[in-house]
């Protein structure tokens, strides 16, 4: 079947579309419509062919692990609105995650690991012959004992304490880095990629060439706060522009991707709705 029937939105036309970058890098830190164009290496992205959402996220099986699951994560009392995922969309990152069901993850932004030990949860569950890995990251020591940096998100546990009661520790590893840093030393290869940090266009721009460099064969990136044709999707009307931006830029100089958001979950996720910013970077063709 064709992918213009399969996800007709992709194709509209839109009245919003953005048509000078300028305009929004107002917005953003750095001077984003300056920066060096990237190519986009898609050899290992999964093609938007291969994923069907509504299998994700109503497989019956998922279903089942997640009700076990959510025993040991709520144990955690972690609040909303801590300026991390949602509790909608790390069950949605959950759901994912099961369904794909990759041997190594990378999380870029680990902040007080709401996020995190969905993951490791997700992992825990695998049966790979060789194991699961996932290294996350955080531009700052997440697990400090001496700024205990998650108390002030009314949080108990730090991330790594929460992965010690996960018993995940034995295949979790924390990296204190910038993203861009990272990527550029890194020479290991992740099947499932979490871009969830700085979400300014410039370093999204950077992030995206450089992550598809670290995937696996049929490898996934996920996007957090992507927000389509830069409109809001909550009654508050907040826009994280940089997501969008970096990605309608990549597509617009010839990169072989599409963003596939994850659109409506059938379950809540912010302000009464079911709407996710989650996005999947996937290869087009």
């Amino acid at each position: 079947m064709k992918l213009k029937k399969l996800f007709p939105f992709l194709f509209k036309s839109n009245k919003y579309a953005i048509k000078d970058y300028g305009e929004l890098s107002k917005c953003e830190t750095g001077n984003f419509k300056t920066l060096k164009r990237l190519e986009c290496d898609t050899n290992n992205l999964m093609s938007v062919r291969d994923i069907s959402l509504s299998e994700v996220f109503n497989s019956p099986e998922t279903n089942t692990d997640w009700e076990e699951a959510k025993k040991e994560i709520d144990a955690f009392n972690i609040p909303d609105g801590t300026g991390g995922v949602n509790p909608g969309d790390r069950r949605a990152l959950y759901y994912l995650l099961r369904k794909l069901d990759p041997a190594s993850v990378l999380e870029i932004g680990t902040h007080i690991g709401a996020s995190t030990i969905h993951i490791a949860s997700a992992l825990k569950k695998s049966q790979k012959a060789n194991g699961v890995n996932l290294t996350t990251l955080d531009y700052r020591d997440v697990n400090s004992e001496t700024e205990k940096p998650w108390v002030k998100y009314g949080t108990t546990d730090s991330p790594g304490q929460m992965i010690k009661k996960l018993n995940c520790t034995s295949f979790v590893n924390f990296v204190i880095d910038s993203s861009i840093n990272y990527f550029q030393k890194a020479d290991k290869k992740f099947d499932f990629i979490f871009l969830d940090g700085d979400h300014s266009a410039s370093t999204v721009y950077n992030e995206v060439p450089a992550a598809l460099k670290s995937l696996s064969q049929n490898g996934v990136i996920l996007l957090h706060d992507y927000f389509p044709n830069d409109k809001p999707l909550w009654s508050n009307g907040v826009v994280a522009h940089g997501p969008y931006l970096a990605t309608k830029r990549l597509i617009d100089e010839g990169a072989d991707i599409v963003i596939l958001p994850l659109g409506s979950l059938p379950w809540a996720t912010k302000l009464g709705s079911n709407v996710t910013s989650l996005a999947l970077v996937m290869r087009k063709n």
